[in-house]
Formats: C-alpha cells, structure tokens, sequence
C-alpha cells in the first residue's frame, strides 16, 4: 500500500541517523489525520517513541529541542518534500506529484481492495461477527432513524467483510406484541388480500391506522385481546394471517433493501423468542436474579448496593416477557448458534441504557461474552420529509433521492447523456445521503436537508458522492 511505501522510505532515512533497524521504526511513523481547518503534515515520528530514558523529568522537558535536533540532520528527497517538527514529533510531508501518482496507480490495482491490503492490518486477527441493524417493526413506519441503522451497519459489515473478518447481517424485526392483535381485528376488518400481496408495507400501515382510530372501543380491545392470545396459543388459522403478514413484509424489504445496495443473512425477530424468553425468565429465577414486586412484575436489581436503586423490569405482572427478555434470548441464541467473537446492535442513542441494562444482566447471568457485545449508538436525525409530507416508508426515501437527482441532472448544463440516467440519478443521490450521514460525528443529531446532501459543489454533496460510490458501499 502507497501509506506503507511511504512509511518504509521514512523508516529508512531515519535507520541511518538513529541507528536502529528501519522495521523497528515503521510502527513509530504514524499517519497524521487530515484536517480541513489547517495544512498538516501526512506522518509524523514521536522522538519518545525512539528514545530509551523518555520516562525522566529533564527529557520530557527537552522533547521539543530533541525533534528539533532529529530534523536537522534529516534531508528532504524525492519522498519527502517538506520536514518540520510539532511537540516533541518529527514531521513529514510527502512530494504531492509523487503522493498523487502513487495513491492513482495502487487504486487502479487493488480496484476494490484498495486500502485493506495494508501492511497495518496483516497482525489484525480475523473474527465472527454479529451485526444487528435496520430492524423496522411490521405494520409501523420506518422512521429515519432506520435508515440511519441500515447505513451505518451496513457500512460496518462492509468495512469488516473487507478487513477478512466474517460477518453475519441481522436484521431483527418487530414482528410480535399485543399490536399484531389489533392488526389482526384490522385486517378481519378492512384488510384486502391482494393489496397484501402486491404492497404489504402500505396495507398493513394503512390498516393499522385505520383500526387504531377505534382502539379505545371495548369491543375491539376484547377482539385484538383474543387475536394476540390464539397467536400465542398458535392457533393455525390466526398464525397462518400472521405469518402471511411477516413473509409478504420480508419480501417487499429485500426488494427495497436491494435499491440500497444492502443485504442480510438473517431475519430473525421478537416472534423467534416468545417460548425462549420464558426460558430466560426460569434461568434468572433459578440464579436468584429475578426479584418480585409488589404489583406482581419481576426485576433484576442492577444497583451496586443491590437496594434497587437500579433495576430493569424483565416479567410483567401476569408472567409474559418482555422487550428486553426477548432481547436476553435472542442474545444467547446467537451466541450458542454462530459462536461469535463480537455481537454489534446499531440503533439510536435513546436505547443507550436498554442495551447497557441488557449487557449487565448477561454479566450477572454468568456469560462472560457479554464483555464483546457493543452498542453502537448514534444521534438522531430531524427534518427528513418528502415533497408529500412525512417519511413513512423507506421507498419513498429512495424514490424521492431518485426523482430529486433526475431533476438535478436535467437542469444542469454539464449533464453528458447518460446510458441509464434514473440508475445513475439513484446511486449518485443515494451516495450523497450517506456522504451526509456520515459527515458529523456519530453521535451527534443533526438537521436533514436536501438541498445540502444533493449539492453539486463541494465534499458533502454530488461531488463527494461520485468519489464515494465506491467500494464499502456498493462492493462489487
């Protein structure tokens, strides 16, 4: 890799005024990042690194004078074109003719392996992973904050696909709870079979709005009440609606997911642990987790003083599970099925203390697995509407990107005619929304804008997309 050559060439002219073996060096060279606010150099020495009494009061104190010293006697060459020295670090930038010629070449070889064949990752162990993102619920909306799960886990599996770790893409759906009884009586109500088969996300939203305006209705309370309990008691007939509400909705996503470039190796959902949970419940009581309160629910004390300051409620009071129990069973369940190394579950920040609480219960159950399993959290997203009005569906996020981008090209004087334009328009404004994602911190929330994300200047918008549409995305 062009970084390694680069490094090696540093290495090498350092050996020479320090003495020492150039491999010993290469790992004390480290990549400066990039920053737009000021010019910085691309690698940097930290002269402590290379020193051996770097731990006395009086050369901590003279780091600076030693890198100036270290700079001195280095000489710039056709690598290196520039030397300077920061606190206590020797500075170095390298040849930009040289630097772009290199980067252009290696591209051209690698295609889409370039940057994960690096001399850097060849120590790195190769692992199994279980990435959990995306995650909608049936019949409700998939709000921003899905797409925002389905881009950054996506983007994870693909970073450790290509670093030659194995993954396995989760995706656990909403599929369970006393809603689907509603949606059940809804559908016995407005429901239409054909409309389920040719556009199930839209039905079943559709309907579920619609019988949710009767909720509070005694009548219907009773009949979604005895819809969910014969879906307990796998009832065949009230199953076999169910299951046609889940497999048409897994149809219609992958087919949406695949315009996003994105795929998975499971759909697993709250449905797969109803039984399993009630196992878990069994397993906390037996371990004398699982403590009973007086309105009858069941709580694992999470607090240090075990006064329950801190708990989590995991039993309601008439013995049925809960989210988290589920999310206990499933965790177990994957770890006794795949084996895994890590267990990642992508979802926003607002469920920070749900998967703490989940991690700590494992902990207290006795899997000490639980130490590799990670939230990855991230902020939330305002402001994502379609010229229609609110996001409700993930294809109208992807239509409106398309039809937003067609606009975009026709208007433009430096347009070329394209062989697909509506494929290009897709891709190109699908790779400007996630440049836009990705152009904050993780955690932050920020406010969405179309305009922003398909500007046709600068490094957030169409530019960075066309640069973009690139390997981690779209790998081939």
């Amino acid at each position: 890799m062009a970084a390694c050559t680069f490094r090696r060439s540093i290495a090498s002219q350092l050996s020479k005024v320090l003495d020492l073996p150039p491999e010993n060096l290469i790992k004390s060279i480290s990549a400066v990042p990039v920053s737009k606010k000021r010019h910085v150099a691309d690698f940097q020495l930290s002269v402590a690194s290379v020193t051996e009494d770097s731990s006395s009061e009086s050369f901590a104190q003279d780091l600076h004078l030693q890198a100036q010293k270290l700079a001195e006697r280095l000489k710039c060459d056709a690598v290196v074109s520039e030397i300077s020295t920061g606190p206590g670090t020797v500075n170095f930038t390298i040849n930009r003719e040289l630097l772009a010629k290199t980067v252009l070449q290696q591209v051209l070889k690698d295609g889409s392996e370039y940057g994960v064949k690096s001399e850097l990752f060849s120590t790195v162990p190769r692992q199994k992973a279980v990435i959990e993102f995306s995650s909608p619920n049936i019949a409700k909306k998939f709000h921003i904050g899905h797409l925002r799960s389905t881009i950054i886990g996506n983007f994870i599996a693909n970073l450790k696909v290509a670093l030659g770790h194995e993954v396995i893409r989760m995706n656990y759906l909403g599929d369970w709870g006393m809603q689907f009884g509603l949606l059940g009586v809804g559908f016995q109500c407005f429901g239409n079979k054909e409309k389920l088969k040719s556009s199930p996300l839209q039905h079943l939203f559709e309907v579920y709005v619609q019988i949710n305006k009767e909720a509070d209705d005694e009548n219907v309370k009773k009949l979604a009440k005895d819809f969910f309990r014969k879906l307990e008691e796998h009832d065949e007939q009230t199953l076999s609606l169910w299951k046609q509400f889940r497999d048409f909705s897994i149809e219609e996503y992958i087919r949406i997911y695949q315009r996003l470039g994105v795929h998975f190796d499971e759909y697993s959902g709250e449905s797969f642990y109803q039984e399993k949970s009630q196992e878990v419940l069994k397993m906390l009581e037996d371990k004398g987790l699982l403590q009973k309160t007086v309105k009858g629910t069941g709580v694992v004390d999470l607090s240090e003083k075990k006064d329950l300051s801190l708990f989590s409620t995991v039993m309601r009071s008439d013995g049925t599970s809960l989210y988290i129990t589920r999310d206990l069973a499933a965790a177990i369940d994957r770890m006794n099925k795949h084996s895994c190394d890590t267990m990642i579950y992508v979802t926003d920040k607002s469920q920070s203390s749900h998967f703490q609480h989940l991690f700590q219960i494992l902990k207290l159950m006795g899997y000490d697995w639980a130490e590799r399993c990670q939230h990855v959290s991230f902020g939330l997203v305002q402001g994502m509407k379609t010229r229609r009005g609110e996001v409700v569906f993930l294809e109208d996020v992807l239509n409106e990107v398309r039809s937003r981008m067609l606009q975009n090209m026709a208007s433009a004087k430096t347009t070329k005619e394209i062989e697909d334009p509506i494929e290009t328009a897709e891709k190109v404004g699908l790779a400007a929304l996630i440049i836009q994602d990705f152009r904050g911190l993780l955690s932050s929330d920020y406010q969405f804008s179309w305009d922003r994300a398909l500007q046709s200047r600068g490094d957030t918008g169409i530019d960075g997309a066309e640069v973009s549409l690139l390997g981690y995305w779209w790998p081939p």
